[in-house]
Parts: structure tokens; C-alpha cells; sequence
């Protein structure tokens, strides 16, 4: 366990810290957890937090002292921000901060500095690491206490036996008004044995939970969550057969990956056991006894498949779905509106059962109770210079989040050219997601870093005059495994004009898993 040691406060009247009621309160300590200290109803303490390193240069009980004043040092040649990103918007239920600086070349000690306006004290750290994850009580503290504000962040270093220190990385952070809602439930693979899992948390949440593994021999895929949260269906493939395209779909509990729903008949079991078959799809508007129905990838072709179905007929157990004037004809990842009325699906060449595109553009096509109709293509998602897939729709309707490429870049699997846009669910303008880009630490750009696998948060929060949204999706961004982040996409009034803000990077996810396609739900899952 890290040490944090707290500066002593000479006498009772220095110990009395001013907090947002221009009250004055005694510190509280807490000797048992290395001397942590608040004030009644304020987040930061009015003390520094000193880190006592497992390695690397002990702080000097100066350390205050030697780096003075903010403003006072080199104003240049510090270290580098590196998570969270500048101008990143923290939902108000998000993991507790963890800040990420590069280290310069000879040993140093850093001071990060964090600073609200409705805060008295600025949150001061000293470290000779190059991380540092805010406390849990600071943070719960913080969250209840300036969302919907400006955080001010400023790193500094100063090198072992130098006089001055040197500014860093400067700039804001911010926390929304607003939680950002359900569980995320992604495909992992392990480096040592690619063993894939299906695996997931709630968000907020520091730990990750396996929610299904496969049986031996055979590995789980894409796939999506019920309406209701209660079972997970997904994709279930032969492990030599490639590229899983001879998979079938499975339906299993999110309480203990096994358990199949009561209400799935031997022929909704059949019917979800036919072999290349991916990609399945729900809508709450036919989630309910009597209407328990799924979307997915047949053959080339989307059908829907009733759960509850007596027989296996055609037309009374499963039917295809019409895509008149789609002139593509190799359709996949259907996305179905919460109202059940209409999907979004990305068509194009070169596709195999598993759903991967070349020359693709996203199509708009109405359900009509299990008829189908004209397929449209979606204006701003439908460009013949890229190619377009991976649609996934808004919680309301009202936007679609799809990945693109330039035509000649190739096809839709794990493209490293891959960007991620929004657009109107009705068409429009499309808009490049400002978390495409990775930080300016980071040394890398995009295009080059694989973003891809967009998809929504399952609620949306109007508040103040603003709709606030969140998508997942999976990058390389940092050199590593593709890894999951979060981009929040705000929605000013009723207009379709967004403001969109850098990724926030899940750093409870194991950083040596490959983790991809995202499904972001109101998956329940069960933590250990």
C-alpha cells in the first residue's frame, strides 16, 4: 500500500482550513491511512499529499519550498500530460482520475496541482512517480461538489540538485452534470493463449468481471445485450473455422454465462443454432411476452428470429427482412431503433457471414412488422469516396456513430485508418469526434490508431439546455493492445449542432488484453 504523508500543522490555529461556507473547521486525520485530511464539505485538503515512492528519490521534507510558488518556474521543459487528456469531460459516476505524466531523462520530483473554483484549497501532490490515482474519498467528495465545473490541472518537475522546476502540461478538465449509465460488456483476448471471453463492468466501477467463457474449442464473438440487461446473445464459432464465419448465436444469462431464458422454446433454440448466423440485434419496442424478437445475420441476409416461436415455419418462426433498392446486398451490423420502427446497417462488398465490408455505405431501412421496405441510404454516412460501417444509434434515435476509412485504405476489420463520426439518424453533416485524437503526449496521430467499434451509452440526460451523450469504442492509440475508451458527444438545445470532447481512457481494463467491439447496454452484470 502506497504511504501518504500529510505536512504537520504546528498549532490548532494553523489547522483550521476555510471551506466553501467561509466557515472555519478543524482538519480531520486520520493517522491509520498515512494522515489524510478535509474539511467539512470540501474535496481538496488543505495540505499537500507527499508520496513516499517505492522507488526512485525520496521528497525532501522541503519539497514545498523547492518548488514554490505556481509561476515562479521555468515556463517550459516539464513533463508532458498524458491521461487524462486536456479538455477531457469526466461523467460524474467515472472511475476516480488517474493522472499520467512522461518522465524526463535525469531523476525528478513532480507537483501536480488541481484547482475549482469552488474549492478554497488547491489539490496539491508531490511524487517522484509518474502517476498518481486520485483518492476515492477525494473524488466521491469532488463529484458531489463541483459537477458541472472547470478543474484547473498544472504538472511540474524538478530535476534531483536543480534550484528551479519547469512547467509542464496546463489546462482544464471538466466534470459533467450528468452519470454516464449501464455496464459495458466487451471482447477480450489473452496474448499468452488466445482464449477470447466476453467481459465487462458497470461504469464507474474498478474492477472487470468475466461474463461468459467460452467452452473449450470454441470462442465467443460479437454480440449484444437484451433489452432488459437479463441475458447476453453473442456469437459462438469452431475455433479453426476462420474468421468464425460458420458461427451460430448463442442466448445466455448475464448472471452466470451458462443459463438460457425460460421463455426460449426448442424452436427459438433451433433457430438461433443455425450455422452462419452473427450480429444480433434488439429493439424494446418488441421485448415483451408474446414479442420476444431478435435481428441477425443469415447467409448474407437479415433476419428476425422469434424467441418464443412454436414452430420453425418461415414466416411464423423467422422471416427475412426486404432491403429494396439496396444495391450493395451484402448487409451487416443492423442497428434497431429503441422504437422498433426502423435499423441502420452498413452495406457493401466483400463481405463474409462475419460482417466484414469493403465499399460499404450506411442505408436506413423501416422494419414494418418483420416486412422491411426501401432501404435509403443515410446522407453523411453514405460518401462513395469511404467506406462506412459499424452504425450504432443514439439511445434516442437521433444520431448514428459509424466508423469510416478512405476507400483505398481497405476493409472494415480492425482498420488502423479507422476515425469514428456522428451523424444525424435523419442525415446530415457528419462530425468527426474530437476523441479520435490522441493526446499530444502520446506520440502517435489519427488516422493510424484504429478507432473503431463505436456504441452508445443507453441513456441520454437532457439538462441545462444541453443532451448529453456517451459512446465507447476501441483504439491502439497508446502503442498497445487495442484498449476501451469513452467519448462524450454534447448536444446543444434542439439542434443537431454537437460538441464533442477527447477520450477518456478505462483504466480498469487489463492493459494486456486485446479488448474490442464494445456493446455499452443495461447489461446487469454480477461482480465477484
Amino acid at each position: 500500500m502506497v504511504l501518504r504523508v500529510w505536512f504537520a500543522v504546528a498549532a490548532l490555529a494553523a489547522s483550521l482550513v476555510a471551506c466553501g461556507d467561509g466557515a472555519l473547521h478543524p482538519v480531520v486525520r486520520d493517522h491509520q491511512r498515512g494522515g489524510s485530511a478535509s474539511c467539512e464539505g470540501c474535496a481538496f485538503p488543505g495540505e499537500p499529499i507527499v508520496v513516499v515512492p517505492p522507488a526512485g528519490p525520496e521528497i525532501p521534507l522541503d519539497v514545498r519550498d523547492r518548488f514554490g510558488p505556481l509561476g515562479s518556474e521555468e515556463p517550459t521543459g516539464g513533463p508532458c500530460l498524458l491521461e487524462p487528456q486536456l479538455g477531457s469531460l469526466f461523467p460524474n459516476n467515472w472511475l476516480r482520475p488517474r493522472f499520467r505524466w512522461s518522465a524526463p531523462l535525469r531523476p525528478s520530483y513532480f507537483e501536480l496541482r488541481l484547482s475549482v473554483d469552488v474549492e478554497p484549497n488547491d489539490l496539491v501532490v508531490y511524487t517522484s512517480a509518474t502517476s498518481w490515482t486520485m483518492d476515492p474519498e477525494i473524488w466521491r467528495a469532488l463529484l458531489a461538489h463541483a459537477a458541472g465545473r472547470s478543474i484547473a490541472v498544472s504538472v511540474r518537475s524538478l530535476e534531483v540538485g536543480a534550484t528551479r522546476p519547469a512547467l509542464g502540461s496546463t489546462g482544464k478538465i471538466s466534470i459533467a452534470p450528468v452519470p454516464a449509465p449501464g455496464s459495458i460488456v466487451y471482447w477480450s483476448i489473452t496474448a499468452e493463449t488466445d482464449a477470447t471471453y466476453l467481459k465487462g463492468f458497470q461504469v464507474g466501477e474498478e474492477s472487470v468481471a468475466t461474463v461468459v467463457r467460452p467452452t473449450p474449442g470454441r470462442c465467443v464473438g460479437c454480440h449484444a445485450s437484451t433489452p432488459d440487461g437479463e441475458y447476453v446473445a453473442y456469437s459462438d464459432a469452431d475455433l479453426p473455422e476462420a474468421q468464425g464465419q460458420f458461427a451460430s448465436l448463442a442466448l445466455r444469462s448475464r448472471r452466470d454465462g451458462v443459463s438460457e431464458p425460460t421463455f426460449l422454446t426448442s424452436a427459438g433454440r433451433a433457430l438461433l443454432a443455425r450455422r452462419n448466423q452473427h450480429l444480433p440485434a434488439f429493439s424494446p419496442a418488441h421485448w415483451r411476452a408474446g414479442d420476444r424478437l431478435v435481428l441477425s445475420l443469415l447467409n448474407l441476409r437479415f433476419v428476425w428470429t422469434d424467441l418464443e416461436a412454436t414452430s420453425q415455419a418461415a414466416g411464423v418462426g423467422s422471416g427475412p427482412l426486404v432491403l429494396d433498392g439496396d444495391p450493395g446486398g451484402m448487409p451487416a451490423w443492423p442497428a434497431w431503433s429503441h422504437d422498433g420502427s426502423f435499423l441502420v446497417y452498413a452495406s457493401g462488398a466483400g463481405t463474409i457471414a462475419g460482417g466484414i465490408l469493403t465499399g460499404a455505405d450506411i442505408y436506413r431501412v423501416p422494419f414494418d412488422d418483420k416486412r422491411g421496405g426501401a432501404a435509403t441510404p443515410l446522407a453523411g454516412a453514405s460518401d462513395p469516396a469511404w467506406n462506412e460501417f459499424y452504425p450504432a444509434l443514439s439511445p434516442d434515435d437521433r444520431l448514428v456513430a459509424f466508423s469510416r476509412v478512405r476507400l483505398e485504405d481497405g476493409d472494415s476489420y480492425n482498420n488502423r485508418h479507422a476515425e469514428v463520426f456522428v451523424v444525424p439518424a435523419a442525415g446530415g453533416e457528419p462530425v468527426r469526434l474530437a476523441a479520435n485524437d490522441p493526446g499530444p503526449c502520446e506520440g502517435a496521430t489519427s488516422p493510424g490508431v484504429t478507432n473503431s467499434w463505436p456504441k452508445w451509452s443507453p441513456e441520454v440526460t437532457v439538462t441545462g439546455g444541453k443532451a448529453y451523450y456517451f459512446l465507447t469504442f476501441s483504439s491502439t492509440r497508446a502503442g498497445r493492445v487495442p484498449q476501451l475508451y469513452v467519448a462524450p458527444v454534447v448536444r446543444l438545445g434542439e439542434s443537431d449542432q454537437l460538441e464533442t470532447f477527447p477520450a477518456l481512457y478505462l483504466w480498469n481494463q487489463p492493459e494486456i488484453e486485446g479488448n474490442h467491439t464494445p456493446a455499452w447496454d443495461a447489461f446487469q452484470i454480477p461482480f465477484q
